[in-house]
């Protein structure tokens, strides 16, 4: 029988179909999430770059921002990044008139 051991990659593929590395990641300091760094850090935990864990506490992000990019791009693709805090509690759909 064999034991879970959970391993950590040292390079995945990023998504300019170019390796990544933990060295290519956003800079901890970052405050402006643009899509890209966005995506970088959802690619990097569901490539095993990194963990869930080790994502939030390096760029303070709690869980719940973190599974609401991943979220978004598992929806919408990267242009659904674009959303912000505002409109994701934004209560049902908008109403366009048709005058």
């Amino acid at each position: 029988m064999q034991s879970h051991i959970d391993r950590k990659v040292n390079r995945i593929i990023g998504l300019d179909g170019q390796p990544m590395t933990i060295h290519d990641l956003p800079p901890t300091n970052t405050k402006r999430w643009v899509i890209r760094r966005k995506a970088e850090v959802v690619a990097a935990v569901r490539g095993g770059l990194i963990s869930l864990d080790d994502a939030c506490k390096r760029y303070t992000l709690s869980v719940e921002e973190f599974l609401s990019w991943q979220k978004a791009i598992d929806r919408h693709g990267l242009p659904g990044l674009r959303t912000t805090r505002t409109q994701e509690y934004r209560p049902g759909e908008v109403m366009l008139d048709d005058d």
